[in-house]
């Protein structure tokens, strides 16, 4: 009798438990949507102070440039080599070939400087080549 009342308590106990299994389906399924739809902020891995414009629009960016006041060219994060510049363009440029490349110059920056990373962005095939400035 004994045994029948511990199989009839452990039925029981079976059936009050809440399989987990589903709503850990669900969320995983969300987590991994938002992971793909999300979007990440590209940085260059230096500040700038760029210049005013009066007039500005948005742009869809694949490739961030900056040129600070020492006329030191950065991109993701990394100093990079004038001489190097394309390459880089290159490898950013093939993970989103959609989108255009800024440049963001520092008001001290040479002008030399900015026509050699347009340059080299336009030799990498970029046609969209904009550079960032603050809307007046």
């Amino acid at each position: 009798m004994r045994r029948i009342r511990e199989r009839f308590v452990s039925s029981q106990e079976q059936v009050q438990a809440i399989d987990l299994t589903p709503m850990l389906d669900v969320v995983f399924i969300m987590l991994i949507f938002f992971i793909v739809t999300a979007t990440f902020i590209k940085e260059t891995g230096v500040d700038v102070q760029r210049t005013e414009a009066v007039t500005a629009d948005k742009r869809n960016v694949s490739v961030l440039v900056a040129i600070n006041e020492h006329n030191e060219i950065w991109i993701d994060k990394k100093k990079v080599d004038p001489r190097a510049i394309k390459l880089h363009i290159l490898r950013l440029h093939a993970e989103n070939p959609n989108g255009g490349l800024v440049i963001q110059a520092d008001k001290k920056a040479n002008i030399e400087m900015l026509a050699l990373t347009a340059d080299a962005a336009k030799a990498a095939g970029i046609e969209d080549v904009s550079v960032a400035t603050l809307v007046k």
